[in-house]
């Protein structure tokens, strides 16, 4: 029997999603996107809590800085994604016979679901004594300190780029109080003119900056990362 080379016939797997009273277009557009994303697909199909986990697994294959034994400090750590990649990959449960055994502290403002193999605290890291805190919590100083925070969305694109530049660096300055020497310091930016100042900054502090866009970022995103190795203490 003749194949079908036609199309018709066969079924159309793309999600579509109508417009509901009270809901705005764009949100319609997040849901549809977020229905036919292949990674949100596969996180709940690999039983990660966010699409995310993929954007630090991808950075970590390619700089290796999540190693048994590393000494980790997730920042706005919700939902948990990152702290979920982290765990086997530093060895915080002692799984890896052989290996040195790592540990991570996850901070939030918000509560946080807990992980095995992860100490999660409800921290502003911005305040005064946080890097005291999470100190005393680590029994010293960080080998990484990541963060995939991102500031409310205004929906004014300047606006936004400019509440996480300013995120990023207070994150930047609480790696430097915290990071052990040649440390690594990995974060969200968005492309839009203000990550400069950040760029000259983490320069004078690490040996190695580099800027990458994770294939789980999507394309339409303005987002990258930053991920500084070498820190010099």
């Amino acid at each position: 029997m003749a194949k079908n080379t036609s199309g018709r016939g066969q079924r159309d797997l793309t999600v579509k999603v109508k417009t509901a009273r009270g809901r705005k277009l764009s949100s319609t557009r997040w849901l549809q996107r977020q229905l036919n994303d292949p990674y949100v697909k596969r996180a709940q199909a690999e039983g990660y809590r966010g699409r995310a986990a993929f954007k630090i697994m991808e950075l970590d294959d390619k700089y290796r800085f999540l190693v048994p034994g590393a000494r980790v400090v997730d920042l706005g750590c919700a939902p948990g994604g990152w702290i979920q990649v982290a765990v086997p990959r530093i060895n915080a449960l002692g799984e890896k016979s052989g290996k040195a055994v790592g540990r991570i502290i996850g901070v939030d403002l918000q509560e946080v679901e807990p992980i095995p193999g992860a100490e999660i605290h409800q921290l502003d890291f911005m305040e005064d004594d946080a890097d005291l805190k999470v100190k005393d919590w680590l029994n010293g100083r960080a080998d990484v300190v990541m963060s995939d925070m991102a500031a409310s969305s205004s929906g004014h694109k300047q606006t936004d780029h400019l509440r996480i530049m300013a995120l990023c660096e207070a994150a930047a300055h609480f790696a430097f109080d915290m990071l052990d020497e040649n440390g690594t310091f990995v974060a969200k930016v968005l492309a839009g003119g203000a990550e400069g100042e950040l760029q000259k900054l983490l320069k004078q502090k690490f040996a190695k900056v580099a800027n990458v866009k994770p294939p789980a970022s999507r394309a339409g995103s303005s987002e990258k990362f930053v991920v500084a190795t070498g820190f010099r203490g």
